[in-house]
């Protein structure tokens, strides 16, 4: 009969050799001088004389040079069950949506198209924050949706680069929280050497459109960027880049930058005042803008100049020309000349819808045959350069879309193109001692990423 496999593990060493096998007739005598032998050995043994007491208690077994000591038992492997580890119960998976608002849409729209719940779209809109942003949604905006079968559970939308709207399904309802959208700040430099125009070196220098514009916006008031620059002018730039979860999302602002046109060196440092408002100045802390800039807007060409005596196009009158006429495609932003008060809005005869700012020193400029006005640019409110006002258009007697353009001293009309423009104020005096110290580190970083450049040329030129 064969005997169940015992679990134990027996065999945990290798079986030693198998001894020769002894003939028989020796292992017969051997049994038979073994039993006199023993007898022999036990009746000397009780007949010794042992000093000590007898006890219960187990002798301790000694190790003695005449016998060897004890075996130890080899320990016995077991094999234990391992226990079964509980799986995590799965997550539920739930779809997303990506609403991408276009012209003439509204969350309604977007909800129904996408058979999302209308009625949870009502419950959100109660809510502050997702009415403030419901009302504001413009063509382009995004919203991710996580909905199960329709039944919204969380909806996230960016309000700007640093902050985002998330709401989300509870037990009681929805709930909306405006969360942060950490960024980072990271420092670039640029050089570039002009051949033929700013713009061609500076994208061969790397720089984006928005880096090359903001360096011509710094520089617009002592640098014709047409007439002025000559071969071999340089510039030195150190600029911002703005990084969100790894990636690059935009170019920030100039730390500083550095012109060198024609023998002149021309330095601007940004500077942010206590209501995070930057400007540009020079390491004496002067505004290395004018109070004025001459054309407010982006124009194609100059449709009409300054002239006393021109006649006019629709009343073919001789009628004097008072300003300047931009022309540029309806809608095109026009910027506030320079800082000052909105003292007049709407429409005023034939100039149409206008726009008249009132600026320190008693000047004012006025801004005609708008389309519209911004929404900002309201009568008594304080506008600053280059803030828009209003968009371009051919309202009042115009015969074609642009912007007509006037800048009074006194009352008296000037030419805007060629009125001699005032400076802009120095920084503040309750700013210059910070100022001064802000702008140390700044100008000692500049001075080494020239002098490393100018190392660098030399090297090369060799």
């Amino acid at each position: 009969m064969s005997r169940p496999v015992s679990p134990l593990l027996h065999d945990y060493k290798p079986s030693a050799e198998r001894r020769p096998t002894k003939p028989k007739a020796l292992q017969w005598f051997a049994v038979g001088l073994g039993i006199p032998l023993l007898g022999v050995a036990l009746i000397t043994g009780l007949s010794t004389n042992d000093p000590k007491p007898a006890t219960s208690e187990t002798p301790v077994m000694t190790a003695t040079d005449d016998a060897p000591p004890p075996r130890a038992e080899a320990p016995v492997e077991i094999e234990v069950p391992l226990l079964a580890t509980p799986m995590p119960e799965p997550q539920p998976e739930f779809d997303m949506l990506r609403l991408k608002v276009g012209r003439g849409d509204t969350m309604e729209k977007l909800f129904r198209r996408n058979k999302l719940d209308v009625g949870h779209l009502m419950e959100i809109a109660q809510l502050d924050e997702a009415r403030k942003r419901f009302r504001r949604i413009k063509p382009g905006d995004v919203f991710e949706v996580t909905h199960d079968d329709g039944q919204v559970l969380k909806l996230y939308s960016q309000l700007n680069l640093t902050s985002a709207l998330q709401i989300e399904k509870q037990d009681t309802g929805f709930a909306a929280s405006v969360i942060d959208r950490p960024i980072e700040v990271r420092r670039r430099q640029a050089f570039g050497v002009i051949s033929t125009s700013l713009f061609e070196s500076a994208a061969e220098a790397g720089l984006s459109d928005k880096i090359i514009m903001n360096v011509a916006g710094i520089f617009a008031w002592d640098v014709d960027f047409v007439l002025d620059i000559r071969g071999g002018d340089n510039y030195y730039v150190l600029y911002e880049e703005i990084w969100q979860d790894g990636e690059f999302v935009t170019d920030g602002e100039i730390i500083a930058a550095e012109f060198n046109n024609n023998g002149r060196q021309i330095q601007a440092i940004r500077f942010r005042d206590n209501e995070n408002r930057s400007d540009y100045f020079t390491p004496e802390g002067n505004s290395v803008r004018k109070a004025f800039i001459r054309a407010p807007v982006d124009f194609t060409r100059i449709s009409s100049n300054f002239n006393p005596r021109r006649r006019h196009p629709i009343l073919n009158t001789i009628r004097a020309h008072r300003g300047v006429d931009y022309a540029a495609p309806r809608g095109t932003p026009i910027k506030a000349s320079g800082d000052g008060k909105v003292i007049f809005r709407g429409t005023k005869s034939g100039y149409g819808k206008t726009v008249i700012l009132q600026h320190g020193g008693n000047i004012t400029t006025l801004y005609a045959h708008m389309s519209g006005f911004a929404a900002k640019a309201r009568i008594g409110s304080r506008v600053r350069q280059g803030q828009t006002i209003g968009y371009v258009g051919a309202t009042g007697l115009a015969t074609a879309n642009h912007l007509h353009y006037e800048y009074r001293l006194n009352g008296v009309h000037r030419n805007p193109r060629t009125v001699d423009l005032p400076d802009a104020e120095p920084i503040a005096e309750k700013y210059r001692e910070r100022f001064f110290t802000e702008a140390a580190p700044i100008l000692e970083e500049l001075e080494k990423f020239k002098s490393t450049k100018v190392a660098s040329i030399a090297y090369s030129n060799q």
